[in-house]
């Protein structure tokens, strides 16, 4: 079997005698700068890859199937060739997606980036206990709009702090949707960006939540309208955003987002951990091996799938 992967030292260890050694697989390497080898192959690992790096590497002949080492596949679906299975790697991802939403919850809630921006400044910072507007997640209201993988893992991590977490997914009744959004003091978005959900934070649905609400967004930066947060932020209707993904993306210099000063924007980069290459080598050499001994992978993905 010929595989396409990543031209990177982790998964050039795999075609290599040593622990790492995936046997039965032919591997051919593909970057950006050198383009896809030419020939036919039955399967890819798509990752790191441009966008004229991807359809290509999708246009190869003889696909059988496509593992991304992604946890989002909008940037696959609609592009497979006909009857190539599609795999995603949620599980490459859950956990340091969800270590990120909850530091940014602690962060926000102990006022650590006001601190930060004072510390820029050289000022020591005291308020009246009464003016601090610190506080805990104890009995605090937090709301998982897409409970799949990294919602369950939320909660499991949320659960010493005290927070009150329900998680709401495709299948939630609407006005069961309506009724946690409005009585939350967190909502955190882990939603992929379908037609269904883009822009499913706007004007409406922001006026719709109590003042002083928290909103982070782990999901994708489209499912919120930006000049509708920017109206909610400015108004004081929002106690703040916690922004892993925005809209635009990256976020362009001079954007009014970063000026805000209860906003913490960090650049999509929840997932990133040091060792994520090498955890990725390691997950496709798993899937790989499941393959070659006619096991079931993981992490196959049905079209319409969602949250």
């Amino acid at each position: 079997m010929r595989v396409l992967v990543p031209d990177l030292p982790a998964f050039h260890a795999l075609a290599q005698p040593g622990d790492t050694f995936l046997p039965g697989a032919e591997l051919a390497f593909y970057s950006n700068d050198k383009g896809v080898p030419d020939g036919e192959a039955q399967g890819v690992v798509l990752w790191l890859a441009n966008g004229a790096t991807r359809d290509a590497l999708l246009s190869v002949p003889g696909l059988q199937w496509v593992l991304t080492l992604t946890a989002g596949i909008e940037h696959v679906q609609g592009k497979l060739p006909q009857g190539a299975a599609l795999y995603n790697a949620h599980r490459l991802h859950d956990r340091a997606v969800a270590v990120h939403v909850v530091a940014g919850m602690l962060a926000a809630s102990r006022g650590l980036h006001r601190f930060r921006d004072a510390q820029q400044r050289g000022e020591w910072v005291r308020t009246s206990l009464a003016d601090t507007g610190l506080s805990t997640l104890d009995g605090q209201k937090v709301v998982l709009w897409g409970y799949g993988h990294i919602g369950k893992i939320v909660e499991e991590l949320l659960a010493p702090f005290g927070a009150q977490v329900y998680g709401l997914t495709s299948k939630t009744e609407p006005d069961l949707v309506d009724y946690r959004l409005a009585e939350a003091d967190w909502v955190v978005l882990l939603l992929p960006s379908t037609e269904r959900t883009r822009g499913i934070v706007n004007a409406e649905r922001l006026t719709a939540l109590k003042p002083g609400v928290w909103l982070s967004n782990q999901g994708r930066g489209d499912l919120i309208v930006t000049d509708d947060l920017l109206a909610a932020l400015d108004s004081g209707h929002l106690g703040g955003a916690v922004l892993d993904v925005t809209d635009p993306e990256p976020l362009l210099a001079g954007h009014p987002l970063w000026d805000r000063e209860n906003v913490v924007i960090t650049p999509h980069i929840a997932s990133i951990t040091s060792d994520l290459l090498e955890r990725g080598a390691a997950y496709a050499r798993s899937f790989i091996l499941d393959v070659l001994q006619g096991r079931t992978p993981e992490g196959e993905v049905a079209p319409g799938d969602a949250y």
